[in-house]
């Protein structure tokens, strides 16, 4: 089975994501990308690493295993402690580190964890390396010595550096805007606050005080019904919700309508192609991404491109075209303009600078498209690698996409992250989509059963 899923390695902490793991795994990650580098062998100019982690308890064990590793090849390790996915790809793009590390399980329950790699530039990392860093677990190496093992530096700077490189991307103060932000009691709980605040905003927070057990917990952007209700009962202009690692925005408006990464996206491509920073008149989504948002852009004469699930294949595309703006129905939303991953707090900053510029209150800026009724199921606890050989599954999606013809859509894929299968059904109206979902979600429990 491979380690790398969609986004990294992930699972239940201390059972297959061990101590003994993340050691290897870094260990790997320093010679794959070392190579990479053209690393120096001058053991004074030793090869450095960003290291971070969300709010879980399981994060300090793992940290300490990941630095142990990184140290142990000889990598100078900058250890920057609880901060967001997106602030270690710009912390290694700016300070020109060989890699980085995140060690979080994004928006998983809390006795999960993962490891996610950045090679140099801050970059994810592509499924070629991420093979070759698996391939090289295990081996016998030479360990550095004396001089040549690295050191571990608490870097107490980078929080302010990034909260920075966040506020220099706006040209509008966010003065006047009042918002909830739910941190998920994850990492964005002291930077995110911080930061609206400091552009203008009247900020209120809440799962802002994580204590190691209650990432995720009730909170953040897949429990919306918590900010839903503190921007009704505050009378807030709107609220914005983050996972646990925050590299997700999702967004409410002031009477708690969901504004989900497609309507982020529709609204952030009409502002830009207004002020002409929208390059090639195209955005870039992925098979999830909602129909209506496609419509939108296809009125606005924007061209949507789309790619597999996960940020890392918007990013690749977008490099590949030169495109300036993509993302996911999710809320990871990738700006090329200011970074090359998707980032929670500069999403929202921008998603505010929106409304606080034109005007507009967000349920007016969303009206720039409407959302076909969407049904997603997961299907849980199924053998999701023998999907693709299961000729019934394949012959009753065929039938209801030439029943649908344009005006709706299915997909079923197999998660990259847990061990489920999502069937994905799009229709004019609910009903449609709700029984052609549950039709095919039936059929992959019986045609999968483990």
């Amino acid at each position: 089975m491979a380690l790398f899923g969609t986004d990294g390695v992930r699972g239940l902490a201390n059972d297959f994501l061990t101590a003994e793991l993340a050691v290897d795994l870094a260990v790997a990650a320093a010679h794959i990308l070392g190579e990479i580098g053209a690393l120096s062998s001058d053991p004074t100019q030793r090869p450095t690493a960003i290291v971070g982690q969300d709010s879980r308890a399981s994060g300090e064990f793992l940290e300490a295993a990941v630095v142990a590793g990184l140290a142990s090849a000889g990598v100078d390790v900058y250890r920057v402690g609880v901060l967001p996915t997106p602030a270690i790809a710009h912390l290694v793009a700016e300070s020109g580190a060989e890699l980085g590390v995140m060690i979080s399980a994004s928006h998983n329950p809390m006795p999960d964890n993962g490891i996610k790699f950045f090679a140099k530039g801050g970059g994810k990392l592509d499924d070629s390396l991420e093979a070759a860093i698996e391939a090289r677990m295990g081996e016998i190496w030479k360990r550095p010595t004396g001089l040549g093992v690295g050191r571990v530096i608490n870097d107490d700077s980078a929080a302010e550096r990034y909260i920075f490189h966040l506020l220099n991307s706006l040209t509008h103060n966010l003065a006047g805007l009042k918002v909830v932000v739910d941190c998920a009691n994850g990492a964005a709980s002291r930077v995110a606050p911080k930061t609206y605040s400091r552009a203008g905003a009247e900020v209120i927070a809440i799962s802002h005080e994580p204590n190691g057990w209650n990432i995720n917990e009730n909170c953040g952007s897949t429990h919306l019904e918590n900010i839903k209700a503190k921007v009704i009962e505050t009378g807030a202009d709107l609220g914005i919700a983050h996972d646990g690692d925050a590299d997700r925005c999702l967004a409410v408006d002031h009477e708690g309508n969901e504004i989900d990464g497609d309507f982020i996206m529709a609204i952030l491509a009409a502002d830009w192609q207004s002020r002409g920073l929208l390059t090639n008149d195209s955005v870039v989504g992925t098979v999830m991404s909602n129909l209506g948002f496609i419509k939108a852009m296809e009125a606005l004469d924007i061209n949507v491109e789309t790619t597999s699930v996960g940020d890392r294949y918007v990013l690749e595309r977008m490099l590949e075209a030169n495109h300036a703006l993509g993302g996911e129905q999710s809320g990871h939303i990738i700006m090329r303009h200011y970074a090359n991953t998707g980032d929670g707090l500069l999403t929202a900053l921008h998603l505010m600078q929106a409304i606080a510029s034109s005007g507009k209150s967000l349920k007016e800026l969303s009206a720039v498209m409407s959302r076909f009724p969407q049904v997603l199921i997961n299907v849980k606890d199924v053998e999701k690698s023998k999907l693709a050989q299961s000729a019934a599954i394949s012959e009753a999606i065929t039938r209801h996409e030439a029943a649908l013809a344009t005006s709706g859509r299915i997909l079923v894929r197999p998660s990259g992250t847990e061990r489920l299968v999502r069937v994905m059904v799009e229709a004019q109206s609910k009903d449609q989509a709700e029984k052609i979902a549950e039709e095919l979600a039936s059929l992959v429990r019986s045609e999968l059963t483990l």
